[in-house]
């Protein structure tokens, strides 16, 4: 058995998209949503003699070797910034338009604080700015991806299980 510790549900439904894009079995593996990366040690004492691995954001990265050493794979800011960065904006926003939400974005943007920052900013704060949102769309990004695509961190943290 294996668990993967993470900090919360978007990135289990993350990892379980990313291990469906990249044909991998899950059997045995048990991908944990902590609550926030503070609970990190707490919950690993909880798996003494089980194969741990972690996969969290650069600013709680921290917390995560503390309690889980090198076993740690860290997305570069957060998971919505690594999947903007392997998709690039355009593509991005295709995914968007194929679920419709195309306009709601391009409203957001259009919100003075947001009027002319950069689009992966404007997209990342969007995908965040909705627990829907931050559920659904990191299957339908990760499926827009070829598998060579997948984000380092997510194929590292599930590579390193396998």
């Amino acid at each position: 058995m294996a668990v993967i510790l993470v900090e919360g549900i978007t990135d289990r439904i993350a990892l379980e998209a990313t291990a469906e894009r990249l044909g991998l079995e899950l059997d045995g593996v048990e991908i944990v949503p902590i609550g926030g990366a503070q609970a990190v040690a707490r919950v690993a004492t909880g798996y003494d003699g089980v194969r741990l691995a972690g996969l969290c954001d650069a600013g709680e990265e921290r917390y995560f070797r503390r309690a889980l050493g090198d076993a740690v794979f860290v997305c570069t800011a957060d998971l919505e910034d690594e999947l903007i960065r392997a998709l690039g904006p355009e593509r991005v926003e295709g995914v968007l338009a194929a679920q419709g939400d195309l306009e709601t974005f391009r409203n957001f943007q259009n919100q003075p604080h947001w009027r002319g920052r950069p689009v992966e900013a404007q997209l990342r704060r969007w995908l965040q700015a909705s627990d829907n949102r931050g559920k659904r769309y990191p299957p339908l990004l990760l499926e827009a991806l070829a598998p060579e695509e997948i984000p380092p961190p997510l194929a590292g943290v599930l590579g390193s299980i396998a």
